[in-house]
Formats: structure tokens, sequence, C-alpha cells
């Protein structure tokens, strides 16, 4: 199963018939504790349990039930996707074991999708997050954040804070598995985006530091080039992107439209498979990204998302 998702909004909404709650910066992640075994899928449907061996506690609190949530890493106070880079590309267990106890996780729970054995995905979301609450989710490794009757607000708190943004959603709606729906509406404070990375630069001078990778966007006529990509590419974030990147090196771009010399000269092209999230300040005119920063390598993505 994959999670429901939400679409752009261009006005926060107001009245009763809507609440709003933060918008998280990491995993999207569904729980799925059945019998005492706990599985825990991404959004592409990627089995992930053994990356996060905190959440298995999960399965001990005497309930059947499917969470949607999101896997944050809260260290520094603030939801920082950046911080999960060495987390989400763990599968050995004894490394998984050691970095829950550095890097912690916490899993931030808003929809419940089954209890014992009940579909509640058709149940308006006030009564699937009433059930939810009574679930007491109060932990160290997951919680239930509360929702707002003041959209605006909780927009501008999130801003100050340093926030990734809001989701504002109908009381009333159902849950939609697998559909992004104008019942949540989201608002990011500043876009990211997840991109098809086709190739990349190194730093000038240095045959082996990542200076810039180059990004896309799939579509019906194939990879349309949305920019370069170099702030946020430094320290081990640029060496572990370097390392994945290398083996997917090609002879010819994979972009579909022709791209100017100051783009290709010194490109080193890669096949179109590894996706980023890039945020940016806005889209030129040319549908380029403008101040477009690395955050971060998405396994959880393939490209057949993207745009979804």
């Amino acid at each position: 199963m994959k999670p429901m998702l939400a679409t752009r909004g261009d006005h926060v909404p107001t009245g009763s018939g809507w609440v709003h709650e933060v918008k998280w910066d990491g995993i999207r992640a569904l729980v799925d504790v059945t019998g005492g075994q706990i599985r825990i899928t991404s959004r592409n449907e990627n089995d992930i349990t053994a990356a996060y061996p905190e959440l298995r506690r999960l399965a001990g609190l005497g309930h059947d039930f499917i969470l949607d949530g999101e896997i944050v890493a809260l260290g520094s106070g603030v939801p920082s996707f950046g911080a999960l880079a060495d987390r989400m590309h763990v599968r050995d267990a004894t490394k998984a074991a050691r970095l829950a106890q550095t890097n912690p996780v916490t899993l931030v729970v808003f929809d419940l999708l089954r209890l014992d054995g009940h579909d509640v995905m058709a149940r308006p979301l006030v009564e699937r997050r009433e059930a939810l609450l009574g679930l007491g989710l109060d932990d160290v490794s997951w919680q239930v954040p509360p929702t707002y009757d003041d959209g605006q607000m909780i927009l501008e708190a999130a801003e100050a804070q340093g926030l990734e943004g809001i989701v504002s959603k109908k009381v009333s709606s159902p849950y939609y598995p697998d559909r992004r729906s104008k019942d949540w509406l989201k608002f990011p404070i500043r876009p990211t985006g997840s991109y098809v990375v086709g190739g990349f630069r190194h730093e000038t001078g240095s045959g082996a530091r990542l200076g810039a990778v180059l990004v896309g966007e799939p579509g019906p006529d194939g990879l349309t080039f949305r920019g370069r990509v170099g702030s946020g590419i430094a320290g081990k974030a640029g060496q572990r992107l370097g390392e994945l990147l290398r083996p997917l090196v090609r002879g010819t771009s994979p972009f579909a439209d022709g791209l100017p010399r100051a783009d290709t000269e010194g490109t080193v092209w890669v096949d179109p498979v590894l996706i980023v999230d890039v945020q940016y300040l806005t889209v030129t005119g040319d549908g380029r990204l403008r101040q477009p920063a690395y955050r971060g390598v998405r396994t959880d993505l393939s490209s057949k998302d993207l745009g979804s």
C-alpha cells in the first residue's frame, strides 16, 4: 500500500471544516503491526524496517494497526532531512542499532488506517484521529503531534521556527491510499522537490570532490533539465553522493533537451536513476530552479513517483 498524498495549495483554508498541522521534514512511512510483528514501508513500498530498530517496540503495545507518519531526526530540535542521511540507507542490524543510539529518529504519526482488524480508511479524518489519540502513542521514539484550527497562525509559526511548512486537511476526508487529493493541501515555506540526477561536475581543480550535480524532471518527452545544484554538496554529503553516482557513469547526456555549453562543459553524465531532494526559492520562466540547494538522496522514491 502507498500513502495518501497532499496537493499543493494556493491559499490556507479557513473555517471549522479544516485542521492544520506541521509539515515534517523526514521520510514518509507506513507502519504495519500485525500479530506482534512490525513492518515499515516507504512511500514507494520498500521495506525499511531494518533501518529503524528503535521503532520495533511499537509491536509490543497490544494493538494491531497501520499508522501513517513521518520518520524524522530531531537531534538539533528541528527536523532535518539531511540528518537522516546516515540512517536511511542502512540494512545491517548491528550498524542500525548503533546509529539508533547516536542519531535516533522519531516517528511522527498523523493518521490511522487500520485498528485491531478493522479498516478505518473510509471514516472521516476526525474519527480516525480520535481513535489514533486513544492509542496513547507518547514515547521518545514516537508521538502524535497536535492539529490547529488557525492555519495562517501555524504557517507563520512554522516559518519563524525554520520548519518545512504546514498541511491543511478536511476533517471529513476519508483516507485515499496512493492518491493525491485536494482534501489535503500542503504549504511548503520554501519549496523542496525531488529530481533525477543526470550528471555531475567536480570541484574546480579537483578530480575527486563533487562540485555540482545536474538535475532534471522526468516527463513524457524524457528528462527535462532543471539546473545545476552546487549548494549543500560538501563534506560527507558530497562524498556519499559521489560514491552513489560514479558507478552510474555513461558516455552521453540523459537529458531530452539540448543543454548550453556552460552546463555541459566538464560534466560527467550518469544513468538517470538516482533521486535527490532539492530546496529552491522559485522556478524561473525557463524552468530552472532558482537558488537550489541539495538536501539529500531519496532512496524511498523512484523516477515514476516524481510528479505524481
